[in-house]
């Protein structure tokens, strides 16, 4: 990829800005998305994952969005190499990670996750613990293989998700992100498909944001005014890629606004690719519509500085280095405010680093073949 030292320069100084959410000022616009790498036997993150996410720190991405770790309770994961958010050897060594990130020079928030539906019977960490959604449905559209939660399992949920977000603040993390897309627990509940609830949280679209919002003021109530609280969404799920949550920006307001009020301080935005436009007649893609809708801060994420998005990565193949001219413009004029790199950080950790300086004819290219053996 060439590139003009004008074009280096203006990349340098677009994305190197400071930028503050709620009591936290983040050195940069670049975050790390949030990757599932399962390299946590027992769902205790060891000294390789706090070299892995220190290493990017250390070379510059201004916001860490870990992997999604699990809250504490029994049906919320479906692996034993996932980390967890609950118990006293898990919990120590986040508390590394978050040293190690800070030293670094980075700031770095837990992705907190409830994957309902999604999870299979039997499998780890808790093999006896039923799959749990609004009702009982898959994202496929599968009836039977989970269970309908009871108001008992809605506030056991809250519950959980607002004890990781305390035990972030109390081991030193600087925010948390909700994760509420891609057809997992929070999106089961937003998505008319999988929520089929005849009480108070299923109907229109505000009352599919209830569960949400619930967990959003749990969070909010237990940890300090000033300790940012992230949400992410999406449109597609993992078995639906065409799903949609909202198909004008006034839907996509009835879904946004509840959860605004409840005290999100920013949303990301996910998307397959960030160039997109999310709605007929206008150019905003997912990140700018949110942002223009709620005034919050927004982060846009997909295919950030590649050429094909993350599907061929999950077949092995790798993808082209992309031109961010068309980024750098979005956020010039202030559409959104921060972008989640992904797969540019797993095979470059120095990406953030090269493109800062002005190097971005220095960048890798990304080789899928190679995912499994990244640190």
């Amino acid at each position: 990829m060439i590139v003009t030292q004008s074009a280096a320069s203006r990349t340098a100084e677009i994305l190197s800005r400071p930028i503050t959410l709620n009591g936290l000022t983040v050195p940069n616009r670049i975050v790390m998305a949030p990757m599932t790498r399962m390299f946590s036997p027992g769902g205790v993150p060891g000294d390789d994952v706090r070299s892995y996410y220190a290493r990017r720190a250390a070379a510059g991405v201004g916001l860490i969005v870990t992997e999604g770790t699990y809250v504490g309770h029994p049906s919320a994961g479906q692996s034993d190499r996932v980390p967890r958010f609950h118990g006293e050897e898990q919990l120590a060594g986040w508390a590394k990670v978050v040293e190690d990130v800070h030293a670094a020079g980075g700031t770095i928030v837990p992705q907190l996750w409830h994957i309902g539906m999604v999870r299979n019977q039997g499998e780890p960490p808790y093999a006896d613990a039923p799959a749990v959604g609004p009702s009982g449905i898959r994202v496929d559209g599968t009836e039977g293989a989970g269970q309908a939660m009871t108001q008992r399992d809605l506030d056991d949920v809250i519950g959980a998700f607002a004890e990781a977000a305390a035990a972030a603040e109390r081991i030193g993390f600087d925010g948390i992100e909700l994760h509420g897309a891609h057809g997992y627990l929070l999106d089961q509940f937003l998505w008319e498909r999988t929520n089929r609830r005849d009480d108070g949280y299923g109907g229109d679209a505000v009352a599919r944001t209830r569960f949400a919002a619930e967990i959003v003021a749990a969070v909010r109530a237990v940890v300090s005014s000033d300790f940012p609280v992230i949400f992410r969404y999406s449109q597609w799920k993992q078995e639906a890629y065409d799903a949609r949550l909202a198909e004008t920006p006034q839907e996509l307001e009835a879904i946004l606004a509840p959860l605004a009020a409840a005290g999100v301080d920013a949303f990301h935005a996910s998307t397959r690719r960030y160039w997109l436009p999310e709605f007929d007649d206008s150019d905003l893609n997912l990140a700018g519509w949110t942002k223009k809708l709620t005034g919050r801060p927004t982060i846009t994420v997909g295919s950030v500085g590649l050429d094909g998005d993350f599907l061929r990565a999950l077949a092995g193949k790798g993808a082209e280095l992309g031109s961010i001219d068309n980024l750098l413009d979005r956020m010039e004029r202030d559409e959104f405010d921060m972008v989640a790199v992904g797969r540019a950080l797993l095979q470059d950790p120095e990406w953030a680093s090269k493109v800062l300086a002005g190097r971005i004819d220095e960048v890798k290219a990304y080789d899928g073949a190679a995912l499994k053996t990244l640190s």
